[in-house]
């Protein structure tokens, strides 16, 4: 059953963000500002197969491994420190930003940019004001030992 919530959670949340938003800005001819990205907008699938494929690690991870969804109502029983969320604390956050970037080079649309750059701020603001505090009151010391060793957003390897 929690598999089944994470994949309607999945479709729903990050599939509208990632998909249906970037759809209806790009079909209502809100972009002035095309780029021509040539050849180099390919690039843009890799970074949107990383993003969905490493998304899937780590809902899996939630789900298999946390006993819950990424869901905020129905969040994982047990802290989840393994897969990405080795190098990087909100590794699904950043899967999500990944992939919105990648389909703005890839389909070479400064509107899915702006979009990127809206949804990055969100999240940052999401986790500063709900999901840290929460996961605080939660997991408590390992928590605080877990956010010691994993960056919140840059992986360590890139930070080092």
């Amino acid at each position: 059953m929690t598999a089944i919530k994470t994949l309607l959670w999945s479709i729903i949340v990050p599939g509208a963000i990632t998909l249906y938003v970037p759809y209806v800005l790009l079909s209502s001819k809100l972009d002035p500002l095309h780029i021509n990205l040539s050849y180099l907008r390919y690039a843009g699938l890799l970074l949107i197969l990383i993003g969905v494929l490493d998304y899937v690690w780590c809902a899996w991870n939630f789900t298999f491994v946390g006993k819950g969804t990424p869901a905020p109502f129905d969040p994982p029983k047990e802290l989840v420190a393994q897969g990405p969320y080795r190098y990087v604390r909100n590794p699904m956050y950043v899967f999500v930003a990944l992939a919105l970037i990648g389909e703005a080079i890839f389909l070479e649309a400064m509107i899915l940019a702006i979009l990127a750059a809206v949804v990055i701020v969100f999240l940052h603001v999401w986790v500063l004001i709900y999901e840290e505090p929460t996961l605080r009151r939660k997991f408590g010391d390992s928590y605080e030992r877990y956010c010691k060793r994993v960056p919140r957003w840059l992986p360590r390897l890139l930070l080092s």
